[in-house]
């Protein structure tokens, strides 16, 4: 009955480490370390500071109605990219004649 239970035991210990990469000891849990730290500074800690970005800007928002909050990227002129057809294109255009 024993030899049964450890069997059992054995297989899932067996299965836990081919399904971690095959690796033991202090090269799994060095690789695990460095995998764990990677996803923490390259998912966690960003939303969690998005967030918290986030929260500051509606408690400012909140305690002051009034106060001007930028929250789109202001349009650029469309003049400048020769859009708009105004003085400054028709000038431009009796240069070329």
């Amino acid at each position: 009955m024993s030899s049964s239970w450890s069997r059992g035991v054995g297989n899932v210990r067996t299965f836990i480490g081919n399904s971690m990469g095959g690796l033991r000891g202090g090269a799994n849990l060095a690789s695990w370390v460095v995998a764990g730290t990677l996803a923490y500074y390259l998912w966690v800690k960003p939303s969690q500071d998005l967030n918290r970005q986030q929260q500051e800007r509606a408690a400012l928002a909140s305690s002051d109605p009034y106060r001007y909050i930028e929250k789109r990227k202001p349009i650029p002129d469309p003049q400048d990219n020769g859009l708009i057809y105004g003085k400054r294109n028709v000038i431009d255009k009796e240069e070329e004649k």
